[in-house]
């Protein structure tokens, strides 16, 4: 779907891709990242959503964290990126770029926002790049369980 909305896009004139922020949520002490579902669909995602004013994209992304998984933490280092269509109402997407920004997970609420809207669940970066959607998403992921020498 993306490589035909590319090629039509050279043909009619591409739109730029809208932007996102998400937070890769890590837990140190045993190298597990936090995966939510999102609300529409029940896949599993990480914490993302727009830009806001007056905040830097890691602190966006750090709101998102705890708006949709109750995560307490500072603001992260951005990890990379990946590409999505966000869906639409009319049932169309939108072509979209989100920054990834790993983030270090101090305490999980347990009363958050988004609380009843959400499961999450702690898994292996390796698992966890098996359970999204997203290719790019799942190669971030894949890339956070080898050593650091080898990144």
């Amino acid at each position: 779907m993306r490589q035909i909305r590319r090629n039509l896009g050279r043909l009619i004139g591409a739109r730029q891709p809208a932007l996102q922020v998400a937070a890769l949520c890590l837990d140190a002490a045993t190298g597990r990242v936090l995966l939510i579902t999102s609300r529409g669909t029940g896949r599993w995602i990480i914490p993302k959503g727009w830009p806001m004013p007056g905040r830097s994209l890691a602190e966006a992304a750090l709101e998102e964290a705890w708006e949709e998984a109750g995560v307490r933490a500072r603001p992260g280092t951005e990890i990379g990126q990946y590409h999505y269509d966000k869906m639409q109402d009319r049932g169309f997407g939108i072509p979209v770029v989100v920054h990834v920004f790993l983030t270090v997970v101090d305490a999980l609420a347990d009363d958050f926002p988004e609380q009843g809207s959400r499961e999450r669940q702690w898994v292996d970066p390796a698992r966890a790049a098996t359970m999204v959607a997203e290719p790019e998403l799942a190669a971030i992921l894949r890339g956070l369980g080898r050593p650091a020498a080898a990144r």
